[in-house]
């Protein structure tokens, strides 16, 4: 699979059901070439889509399965990490 195919994909959490959006970034371990996370938009600041100045890091370990047009990963709200962009 490739990076391009990934960002074409909505990640959706099944906690609750909600969708989180594409993702547009990986981290990935420099050592060995591991990715250990994947980086998704945060909510925008205006209707929901402008001026985003956050990333949900979402780990690696949370995903559950990647189907042919969804991410499905699990996890609970307060273990999403936000990174403001800077």
């Amino acid at each position: 699979m490739r990076f391009s195919d990934l960002c074409e994909k909505e990640v959706v959490n099944v906690k609750d059901c909600r969708c989180l959006g594409s993702v547009r970034d990986l981290d990935i371990d420099k050592e060995c070439g591991r990715i250990l996370a994947l980086i998704v938009p945060g909510p925008g600041k205006y209707l929901g889509c402008f001026c985003r100045d956050s990333e949900f890091f979402i780990p690696w370990a949370k995903v559950i399965r990647i189907g042919p047009d969804i991410i499905l990963v699990e996890f609970d709200e307060k273990e999403m990490k936000h990174r403001i962009k800077g």
